[in-house]
């Protein structure tokens, strides 16, 4: 999983992975290490999630990859095809997808002709998160036995990350929905999007809502302009993200009930003391779940994929059963807790904001149920189109 969002000041010079003068960090990393609330131990529902889409990928693999081809339009001429998992963590889900889709790309390879030569190219893999990201931990958990080169790839997918025309295959899961920045709006006490009192868009003023999305249409906007950079013509991209139905309110979404008791958790402690009331005013998660009508509206505005497959999925199979509180926060709190230590420098205190939102979260456990039972993630398959290089 998780996202690489750091917005990047740029000196003026054009962005190809170098000139960055500074960065404003508004999302961190997933909890590293192996720990009881490290994102290796908590990740399993979002492999679920992943999983009930793993039949598709194939499909596309086998349909629509073309390796011979690809190898001979790649910059260079080595027998390599290169992937890169964008927002990878610390594993163990990274290395299982990579895997499964190499041995996608492997059996198309077996030639229906006994006598014709067999291909035999290399596999390397790029690992990408964020440079704070737990890349020891990620490493050192690298299965042994692999079909693979493996090789780590720091920094925002915001912007570049590989050379031109290199890349052949992008895969992306539970990672775009992250910001790379929370709306300067919504931080601004000047502003209508001024979001006191939640820590989300969800259900909150107009305002907010458009400054989310027009923070997702930039940072999409840059996301799809580096790819479409880095990737060979034909080559294949995988998004997996939260989804929401076209139409749907955003008051509506089911993990309101989630953001609205993390809110109320943080104004408790600031009414106790124990957090800063301008502080907990303040933050707000820089996360926007977006529907298949607008992923495509800023697919298509792009112009360099054509769209193979977009839909939203059904609920995994961890979701079609009753949700164990603790685990899913668990889980939660492994995928998010860096962003609150980063704002609110007081590590000390998860402990006791997380059980705070656990206990809530108890007095509803039918709503709770019945709300992540709507839980839907956006699968979109993108092809990079043959066309000119962008400029």
């Amino acid at each position: 999983m998780i996202r690489s969002s750091i917005k990047w000041e740029s000196d003026g010079q054009n962005d190809h992975g170098g000139a960055m003068k500074g960065a404003s960090i508004d999302s961190c990393p997933a909890n590293g290490g192996h720990g009881s609330h490290s994102y290796s131990k908590n990740s399993y529902y979002q492999k679920s999630s992943v999983d009930i889409v793993r039949i598709k990928i194939e499909e596309e693999i086998k349909e629509k990859f073309s390796t011979t081809n690809l190898i001979s339009s790649s910059s260079s001429s080595s027998n390599t095809i290169r992937l890169a998992d964008l927002g990878c963590a610390t594993g163990p889900n990274t290395f299982w997808t990579m895997q499964y889709i190499i041995d996608a790309m492997k059996s198309n390879l077996k030639s229906p002709c006994p006598n014709s030569p067999k291909l035999s190219p290399n596999f390397q893999v790029f690992f990408n998160d964020q440079i704070t990201n737990d890349f020891n931990t990620l490493f050192l958990s690298l299965p042994q036995q692999r079909d693979y080169f493996a090789a780590a790839a720091p920094g925002s997918f915001y912007g570049r990350l590989f050379p031109d025309s290199s890349i052949h295959f992008v895969h992306t899961a539970y990672s775009i929905h992250w910001l790379s920045a929370v709306p300067a709006e919504v931080r601004d006490k000047r502003s209508a999007a001024w979001n006191r009192g939640r820590i989300h868009y969800i259900g909150a003023a107009e305002e907010v809502v458009e400054a989310y999305a027009g923070g997702f249409a930039a940072d999409m906007e840059r996301f799809l302009e580096a790819r479409a950079e880095e990737m060979v013509g034909g080559g294949i991209m995988v998004m997996i993200c939260l989804g929401v139905c076209d139409g749907v309110s955003p008051s509506q979404l089911p993990f309101r009930i989630l953001y609205d008791n993390l809110a109320f958790a943080l104004i408790d402690m600031a009414k106790e003391g124990l957090l800063n009331e301008d502080e907990v005013d303040s933050f707000n998660l820089p996360m926007y779940i977006t529907c298949p009508k607008e992923m495509r509206k800023l697919i298509e505005k792009n112009g360099h994929f054509s769209i193979e497959r977009i839909e939203l999925t059904e609920s995994a199979t961890w979701v079609k059963e009753n949700i164990d509180i603790r685990v899913w926060i668990n889980h939660v709190r492994a995928a998010m807790e860096g962003t609150f230590i980063e704002h609110f420098k007081k590590k000390e205190l998860m402990d006791e904001m997380f059980e705070r939102v656990i206990r809530k979260l108890s007095n509803y456990p039918e709503e709770i149920n019945e709300k992540l039972h709507e839980k839907v993630q956006l699968f979109a398959v993108l092809k990079r189109k043959e066309d000119a290089f962008l400029n």
